[in-house]
């Protein structure tokens, strides 16, 4: 079972990225492990992590040093809490999601084009369902996987519109929940396309982007769970530390 609220710790600059400050690793682990255990002592009840400091990000086959380097990181974070872990690998490398998954003992992944095409910065990108389903059945079958319908930071093709997506990444790509969210990183989910991903979702849907302490309550009452990170930084920037402040209270909005 998933968990409901879900806490992003969002990774520096790993090595071989270009803002990566002389390719060290363990500077980049401690910051992620104090996001992380200020995440549980707040309450949030799972984890993500992700390599958001990679940008600019390669569109589905990260490096090999990446998929090394997230492991050793939610291998160390995983030991030092006692919560489930998501690993989502940018910009949409979802085999190699599940890698680092097999080698550290995370519980689920995020795939941010799972099935379909969608058109980002990184070019068009094309799901890779029927890898992804099969990859994780040989690796690690007990992984779940969380699937955006028209993922933030991208275009839908022409015609396409969010309920029809949303049914065929239910019935015909493996996943075991929808995520939906705004245009960006930090922005509000429309209620309104959640409502739509809920009427026609036959799986668990999660808000992905701009949960707040005024809105969680309100995408409670529509969803199943939300995965959250501006918010909870100190000054709104996804790229700061976690404020365990704004963190509480948040979790305390959502009770």
């Amino acid at each position: 079972m998933l968990p409901r609220l879900i806490g992003m710790v969002h990774l520096g600059p790993l090595p071989g990225s270009p803002a990566s400050v002389d390719h060290r690793l363990d500077a980049v682990i401690d910051r992620a492990l104090d996001d992380a255990k200020r995440l549980v002592e707040a309450g949030f009840d799972g984890l993500m992590i992700e390599n958001f400091g990679d940008a600019p990000f390669y569109a589905d086959d990260v490096p090999k040093v990446t998929v090394a380097s997230m492991t050793a990181a939610v291998r160390t974070i995983a030991g030092a809490t006692n919560v489930p872990i998501g690993v989502n690998v940018l910009r949409n490398d979802a085999l190699g999601a599940l890698a680092v998954a097999a080698a550290s003992g995370a519980s689920f992944i995020r795939v941010n084009v799972l099935s379909g095409v969608m058109y980002t910065d990184q070019g068009p990108i094309i799901g890779k369902a029927a890898d992804v389903a099969r990859s994780r059945a040989a690796l690690c079958p007990d992984v779940a996987i969380m699937a955006d319908v028209f993922v933030k930071h991208a275009t839908p093709p022409p015609g396409l519109d969010l309920a029809d997506a949303t049914h065929d990444l239910v019935e015909r790509s493996g996943a075991d929940a929808v995520v939906v969210s705004g245009s960006g990183t930090g922005s509000e989910t429309p209620i309104d396309d959640l409502r739509v991903v809920a009427d026609a979702s036959a799986l668990p849907v999660f808000v992905g982007s701009g949960a707040t302490e005024a809105t969680i309550g309100a995408i409670l009452a529509v969803a199943d769970g939300a995965i959250v990170g501006s918010s909870i930084k100190e000054a709104g920037l996804a790229t700061n530390p976690v404020d365990p402040t704004a963190a509480r209270r948040l979790v305390e909005a959502a009770s």
